[in-house]
């Protein structure tokens, strides 16, 4: 799976370069027109980068620091496009990481996503998702207990679907087996970023040591299956 983009403008000339750009790398682009729909996608997934439009789009500038805000994407890098009315001071003090101003130069966008994209490959390794199915245990801040069902998994958290009714907000102690020869105990406490009916995403804020060892050994074995499974010639 590779870079996943949101590009939120109305201007098809910029879309063109991003594509152009973006292409070269393999990223798949997301786009919206407006920016209540680019927030509302970014309440509930990642992404690995985001451009908006700050000036051409209704309530562009505005909109980036709910961007920056969402608990999922507060490392994720975003570049603003500015058009006069919004500085690029203004534009990196609402959360933007690299700001452009239009009329665009297709160099000097190239150059500029050249020296992101290696970010954003840091963030999308830390947050990549393998999808996985297991068993995990919770407990909230009031002692309550539930289980879940773990949709997939990474070094910053993981997606899980709740088999009991039992709501999760704020910090909860997370808990399950990391298969292998030897099973071991993962432990850790996480925060509850997003939630779509049943399902849920978490970041882990503090992974016991032994835990956090394990975790990598075990995603780096998922990472060689993935890779295999990529190398694999598929037969029809």
């Amino acid at each position: 799976m590779g870079l996943e983009c949101l590009i939120v403008t109305r201007d098809s000339t910029l879309i063109g370069h991003l594509q152009a750009s973006l292409g070269t790398h393999g990223a798949s682009l997301h786009l919206r027109q407006d920016a209540a729909s680019a927030i509302e996608l970014i309440s509930r997934r990642h992404l690995d980068g985001i451009v908006i439009d700050c000036d051409d789009v209704d309530g562009g500038a505005q909109a980036l620091s709910a961007l920056r805000g969402a608990p999922a994407n507060k490392q994720t890098l975003i570049l603003a496009v500015v058009n006069g009315l919004t500085s690029a001071e203004e534009a990196l003090n609402l959360g933007a990481d690299l700001t452009i101003s239009k009329p665009i130069q297709q160099t000097r966008l190239r150059s500029i996503l050249d020296a992101a994209v290696p970010k954003m490959k840091r963030e999308h390794r830390r947050y990549f998702r393998y999808d996985v199915d297991l068993p995990v245990r919770f407990q909230n801040p009031l002692g309550e207990t539930c289980t879940a069902r773990m949709k997939n998994v990474s070094e910053g958290g993981c997606a899980i679907k709740l088999i009991d009714p039992v709501r999760l907000k704020g910090v909860v102690t997370v808990e399950f087996e990391l298969p292998s020869v030897e099973p071991q105990l993962f432990h850790a406490k996480a925060d509850v970023v997003w939630s779509d009916s049943f399902v849920m995403g978490l970041r882990f804020l503090y992974i016991d040591k032994d835990s956090g060892v394990a975790l990598q050994t075990w995603l780096d074995s998922l990472e060689a299956q993935f890779h295999l499974r990529e190398l694999t010639p598929r037969t029809h």
